[in-house]
């Protein structure tokens, strides 16, 4: 049942992320991967926001793993990063690293605060 839970989710969240970094990255007119950003850090923020709650076996299989973990996207990152350095972007390919860590990191703790501020 595990499983199907976290199948089911992730059939959420990839196309979620393929739809929302075309449309962020649509609205930008620079190299920079502003959608593979946005996606993680929206990602981080759930995830933090849900590791929060009270145990749920079943919705942290779904939204935690299953959603969570097909929104946001390690590899696309790594790849882009490559991608910029390749090109030349060298300054942008710093600022995706330095940025994804910090905010994304950050996302997840203002996740965790915001669950745990809740009355």
């Amino acid at each position: 049942m595990t499983v199907l839970l976290v199948a089911l989710g992730a059939a959420v969240g990839a196309p979620l992320r393929y739809l929302t970094d075309r449309f962020v990255q649509a609205h930008h007119d620079s190299v920079f991967p502003w959608g593979t950003l946005s996606v993680n850090i929206v990602g981080s923020l759930l995830l933090g926001f849900l590791a929060g709650l009270p145990a749920n076996g079943p919705l942290m299989a779904a939204a935690g793993i299953g959603l969570c973990g097909a929104l946001t996207t390690y590899s696309t990152f790594g790849y882009e990063t490559i991608r910029l350095v390749q090109d030349g972007a060298r300054l942008y390919a710093i600022a995706n690293v330095v940025a994804s860590v910090v905010a994304g990191l950050g996302a997840g703790v203002a996740g965790l605060a915001l669950v745990q501020s809740l009355p």
